[in-house]
């Protein structure tokens, strides 16, 4: 019990309660950490007393990483939408190895070192500096990235002060505030900032500066850490970096980052795709990461500026299973925190890829210029794209291997933005037979779910035949379904 009160930090976690002076508090629990979900519970309702009704959220309707808003209105939590506090647990790690191998990093390179983690292993961090301050006094060439924040507070609350104790390891610039201005939301949470002769970056829950002659190509990352969504942020989102990990487990050093290459190869593949899809379906993967609202409307207006029609689902996590019930969208906009982003679609019917990668498939004249994005506070702009009324000069596609005309949908085709606009057009759609059913069910022919359910072979109970006549009435069989009477007769002949 020991070992699981200082991994969930229940102490430091009990006495923010406290100071909040907090009666009602959900927790929520990565699914691989479910298992111990109970125990954590028990040891927290023993800190805080009988005064606090302590919840624990056994499914989150999102990704574990997100604070899931609508589960935790469900038991009526304080949430005044939303404070959080952030526990990121305490992994095993073996410090004195891991010293001995950025060490040995710090001498082979001629570049100086950024160390990132991921934020399990942030409460080493001071013990990591120590080592390394020992081993080599004069070793200046390494620099450590802090942890952005562990408490999230809205607005309402911003202006109090920063009463929660931190773990070792970590800093904390303040409470992260909640603000729906795009303005204030771009400026306090952009990865990237300008602040003086410095620029500061966040990313993956950590924060690091560099000054402002340097560019991030002149550093060597050293991971700390799993092969997991979060070092894949930090590989594509800095592909030009020399990056090598330090496995926590294995206890050894690798620079072997060619599967992830791999993955931004493919990555750009889907966007050749996405530039031949004529429906577009945008996916909600998040109600807790703040703009994302902004970033739906942007998309919206995007995918109607190239001549697309789009539309916006929410269903929880996906899976191929929920997104085979709208075969006609060709492609989705998946849009969700920059940890989750990247959806593996190899066993989906269409491709899902990110909002970066929707402005780069769906902005005409866009080229790829080395960099990539998950998080997608940088593609948030006040600006709404124009909507080009004529045609194009025709494109190449990749695809289909020849130049192409893309379509442009008339205002009369444009359905009404409502909650059963999907039902109405599909109601419309069963009674109405399409002449060339293959090129738009497996050609991508489609311009709206309209032209894609019509070509569909259930017509639905509409009544409209080719033939008004009926056919002529046959009889049945007659008896037992152990012996007919036609067998019976046949049997005795």
């Amino acid at each position: 019990m020991d070992d699981l009160d200082s991994r969930y930090e229940v102490s430091r976690t009990a006495a923010f309660l406290r100071g909040r002076a907090y009666t009602r508090v959900a927790l929520q629990f990565p699914d691989e950490m479910l298992q111990d979900a109970a125990a954590v519970a028990r040891a927290l309702r023993r800190e805080v007393g009988s005064g606090v009704k302590v919840f624990v959220m056994a499914d989150t309707a999102y990704n574990s990483c997100c604070v899931d808003e609508v589960g935790a209105s469900h038991i009526d939590a304080q949430t005044s939408n939303l404070p959080a506090f952030f526990v990121f647990g305490k992994a095993p790690l073996d410090v004195n190895a891991c010293a001995c191998s950025l060490l040995e990093c710090s001498r082979k390179s001629n570049k100086r070192i950024l160390v990132l983690y991921g934020l399990e292993y942030a409460y080493a961090l001071d013990d990591i500096k120590r080592a390394i301050q020992e081993s080599c006094p004069a070793n200046s060439e390494v620099q450590y990235a802090d942890v952005l924040c562990s408490v999230m507070s809205p607005s309402s609350i911003s202006n109090e002060g920063n009463e929660c104790p931190q773990s070792s390891g970590t800093s904390c610039s303040g409470d992260l505030c909640i603000d729906s201005d795009v303005a204030a939301f771009l400026t306090n949470c952009s990865p990237m900032e300008q602040s003086g002769s410095m620029r500061k970056y966040n990313l993956g829950g950590v924060t690091w500066e560099i000054a402002d002659e340097d560019n991030m190509d002149d550093y060597m990352i050293f991971w700390i850490g799993q092969d997991n969504s979060a070092f894949a942020n930090i590989v594509l989102t800095f592909n030009k970096c020399e990056i090598v990990r330090y496995d926590t487990i294995a206890n050894h050093l690798s620079s072997d980052i060619s599967h992830l290459m791999k993955v931004l190869r493919r990555r750009y593949y889907l966007v050749e795709k996405a530039k031949d899809a004529n429906i577009i379906g945008i996916l909600v993967g998040t109600l807790g990461v703040a703009g994302y609202l902004h970033i739906i409307e942007q998309m919206k207006e995007l995918i109607k500026a190239a001549g697309k029609k789009s539309y916006t689902l929410v269903m929880g996590r996906p899976n191929s299973a929920k997104l085979a019930n709208f075969p006609e969208c060709e492609v989705f906009v998946y849009v969700s925190c920059a940890q989750t982003a990247l959806l593996d679609s190899k066993e989906f019917l269409a491709p899902v890829i990110t909002p970066f990668e929707a402005v780069l498939a769906f902005s005409r004249g866009r080229e790829w210029t080395g960099e990539y994005l998950l998080d997608f506070k940088d593609l948030i702009s006040s600006n709404k794209p124009e909507i080009v009324s004529t045609k194009e000069e025709a494109r190449f596609s990749f695809i289909k291997g020849g130049y192409v005309e893309d379509s442009c949908l008339q205002e009369n085709e444009e359905q009404s933005e409502t909650s059963l606009s999907l039902a109405e057009v599909t109601e419309k759609a069963l009674s109405i037979e399409s002449p060339n059913k293959d090129a738009i069910l497996y050609q991508g022919g489609a311009l709206t779910s309209i032209d894609y359910l019509k070509a569909r072979s259930y017509r639905g109970l509409s009544g409209e035949y080719e033939d008004p006549a009926p056919d002529s009435v046959l009889a049945g069989r007659t008896g037992r379904a152990a012996g007919y009477s036609h067998e019976q007769t046949e049997s005795a002949q």
